[in-house]
């Protein structure tokens, strides 16, 4: 698969890791288009990156909505041959917390946007990606990267939430891909580190050095240009799929 004849659908678009992606596609000479809920955002961030660049306002947690958004997209695009998803949340709740139970409620939020979402986007891309023309020797139609966590493998205390919404898109990677493979598309899953975005930007000075601290090497956070750089890797090589790619500098979470 040719980058520079990317046709992305991303979610989480408008910041982070997903903003990131669509940079390096455009960069490369691809389209983008950004999927994400928060609208002004979305649209100021189109607008800097120009006619390459497309916006829908988007909430993964509606399926008649992500149906519609992939739709649009594909009639802007011509066509969608890679889906990267990056929507989620990352909230810490201690399950018998010091005041209250966490409310069960509050784990399907997570589960529904973190999980279901990808789910969602996941189906719906698959979905046009069957109609595209087949590139290469092997004829592949498309690719779809989707965001997990080491915290899927490794979550601490307050994230059993966090970790089961994460730890299902890793579970999804290897059957997803098992039946994509009919179709041509690829299917993998990345699970960061500690990433330097703006789910980050709330956290005080000396917390965010403490997270950088624990990482080997290099000893930092990721910047969301490396996760780009893993998506453009996984899309131009054929072999990667059905597989979890961790990019954490080798960080293991501790249990607190």
């Amino acid at each position: 698969m040719n980058f520079t004849q990317c046709k992305a659908l991303i979610t989480g678009g408008a910041s982070g890791l997903g903003l990131a992606v669509a940079r390096s596609v455009i960069n490369a000479g691809g389209q983008a288009c950004l999927l994400d809920i928060n609208l002004e955002q979305g649209t100021a961030i189109v607008n800097e990156l120009g006619d390459k660049a497309h916006f829908i306002q988007t909430d993964v947690t509606s399926e008649t909505t992500v149906d519609k958004a992939v739709a649009t997209a594909v009639n802007s695009m011509g066509e969608i041959n890679l889906a990267v998803n990056c929507a989620g949340i990352a909230p810490s709740q201690r399950v018998l917390g010091r005041d209250e139970l966490m409310r069960t409620a509050e784990f399907e939020r997570i589960i529904q946007i973190n999980l279901i979402g990808t789910f969602s986007i996941c189906r719906a891309a698959a979905n046009v990606m069957q109609h595209n023309h087949g590139q290469g020797e092997d004829r592949e139609r498309g690719v779809i990267i989707n965001t997990a966590s080491v915290a899927a493998l490794e979550g601490q205390v307050g994230q059993a939430a966090y970790s089961a919404s994460k730890g299902g898109v890793v579970s999804m990677a290897l059957p997803l891909a098992r039946e994509f493979a009919r179709i041509g598309v690829r299917v993998m899953t990345i699970a960061p580190g500690i990433f330097e975005t703006p789910m980050f930007d709330t956290l005080p000075l000396e917390a965010r050095e403490a997270l950088a601290a624990n990482t080997p090497f290099p000893s930092r956070l990721g910047q969301a240009h490396e996760f780009a750089q893993l998506v453009q890797q996984i899309y131009e090589n054929p072999m990667l799929n059905g597989e979890v790619i961790r990019l954490d500098g080798a960080l293991r979470m501790q249990p607190k």
